[in-house]
């Protein structure tokens, strides 16, 4: 195993906001690649992070934006486990990127489980029909149905969008990430966009 100095730890902890021990474990399992430790981290972190998903938010924020035509505004609810996060800079600084999203982007849903059935079964319909004259058999059709499905998700639900400031990452990505930051839950509540002449 490699020799990891103290400055190697407290690097990666700033980098991280890991714990100084998994942070030890990290560098000498990458052999002190500072990289590499980050992103061992990152895996270990985003898996412990779907098991703090399921827990109950009853603190958070609800923060806001008015894009600055003074056209679009946006409130949003975003909730945590403990009033320490809530309270943390880093989780008001989330919740301000959510709304500029949100005011970017329009989502209409948080999530693809709060589009209506009707609605996604109207806009399966819609693409099955306009593949109705192709030829292409059955279950090809129904593939590509799947795709387009894909893509409407990604403009209408907000965790499923690309996030505006780097759209390799989705928002739920995002979210997830903060959840192995901080251990805790994070959860968009609600949120509601306003419009001058819509």
């Amino acid at each position: 195993m490699a020799d990891i100095t103290s400055e190697q730890i407290k690097e990666l902890r700033d980098k991280t906001q890991a714990g100084m021990m998994d942070c030890k474990k990290a560098l000498q399992e990458t052999g002190g690649d500072m990289e590499k430790a980050v992103e061992y981290l990152r895996k270990k972190g985003l898996a412990s992070a779907d098991k703090k998903m399921g827990r109950e938010v009853n603190e958070g924020i609800i923060a806001s934006y008015i894009h600055s035509n003074n056209k679009i505004g946006v409130l949003i609810e975003l909730k945590t486990v403990t009033d320490f996060v809530a309270r943390n800079e880093d989780f008001h600084a989330l919740a301000r990127d959510l709304c500029m999203q949100i005011a970017a982007a329009n989502p209409l849903y948080i999530k693809i489980e709060d589009v209506p059935a009707d609605i996604q079964d109207k806009e399966k319909e819609i693409y099955r029909d306009q593949m109705k004259d192709s030829g292409k058999p059955a279950n090809v059709v129904e593939k590509i149905v799947e795709g387009k499905m894909s893509k409407f998700y990604t403009e209408v639900c907000l965790l499923e969008q690309e996030f505006i400031k780097d759209q390799s990452i989705k928002i739920k990505d995002i979210i997830k990430e903060k959840i192995s930051t901080y251990g805790e839950n994070i959860e968009v509540a609600r949120f509601t966009r306003y419009q001058i002449g819509m």
